[in-house]
């Protein structure tokens, strides 16, 4: 049996845009969205379904709180393909539990899969949208998630389909079958995946792991670690095989930081 977010409420009518137009550029800019996208800030009155053929709806807090990055990852899409809905069907919880899943597993040193997910996860559907509760015999590996998502069916932006590596389509049936396959208990990486700590990391943490959106691709800077008045290139500390020994330097800007080369 799935838990949480399992309350059905009647649906209703998505309500029209409520977001500030500010926001959106915040999306679109720090998320460094390119021109070929198309991103689209909706007109007022508009509401999520609305968006142009070609376009799919996004949500703020697919990217404010569930760390959603574009394009897509394979993951998601094959998460959206097995499952069968369309990214705009999909509620911010959701979205947190797959990009939880996905970091949880990389941590590892792990390929995420369909397979791996559905361990732990049971797809629900509530208010007209798609997310994932916990299975009932699986153990939870996120505890601390957002327990609430404020307004957020009013503030959205469209975007061009092709962010997402697949074509996918609109789920239409509001039956799900019950997840009776067994879970794995037993399995190495299960084991992996229940061990690891929940825990909030902070963008000096995600930069170290060459995971943030606020991160440039082609920066030409590169990550450090301050100890006292000396500082390490992260990579070669960590990392040694890959770019040789490493050597301090002083260095007077924050602990975590970029450095030029």
């Amino acid at each position: 049996m799935a838990e949480e977010e399992s309350v059905q409420v009647e649906e209703g009518p998505l309500p029209v845009l409520k977001w500030d137009q500010g926001l959106f550029e915040q999306i679109t800019k720090g998320f460094q969205f390119p021109p070929e996208w198309n991103a689209r800030y909706p007109r007022q009155g508009q509401t999520a379904v609305d968006a142009l053929p070609g376009y799919i709806t996004l949500f703020e807090d697919f990217f404010l709180q569930g760390n959603f990055q574009l394009p897509a990852t394979e993951f998601m899409a094959s998460i959206l393909h097995f499952y069968g809905f369309h990214i705009s069907q999909m509620s911010p919880t959701g979205m947190v539990r797959v990009r939880h899943f996905e970091f949880l597993c990389r941590s590892q040193g792990m390929e995420p899969t369909v397979e791996k997910f559905w361990a732990f996860y049971q797809l629900i559907r509530n208010i007209g949208f798609y997310s994932f509760g916990n299975r009932g015999a699986a153990k939870k590996i996120l505890i601390s998630s957002p327990k609430s998502f404020h307004d957020w069916k009013m503030k959205f932006l469209f975007v061009r389909e092709e962010v997402i590596p697949i074509a996918m389509i609109f789920r239409e049936s509001d039956k799900i079958d019950k997840q009776e396959l067994p879970i794995p208990k037993g399995a190495d990486w299960y084991l992996k995946l229940l061990a690891t700590p929940n825990r909030i990391f902070g963008e000096n943490v995600l930069v170290a792991a060459h995971i943030s959106d606020k991160w440039p691709e082609n920066s030409e800077e590169v990550s450090v670690l301050r100890f006292n008045d000396r500082e390490a290139h992260i990579f070669k500390q960590f990392f040694p095989p890959l770019v040789g020994p490493w050597a301090c330097t002083r260095y007077d800007r924050g602990s975590l930081t970029g450095m030029n080369k």
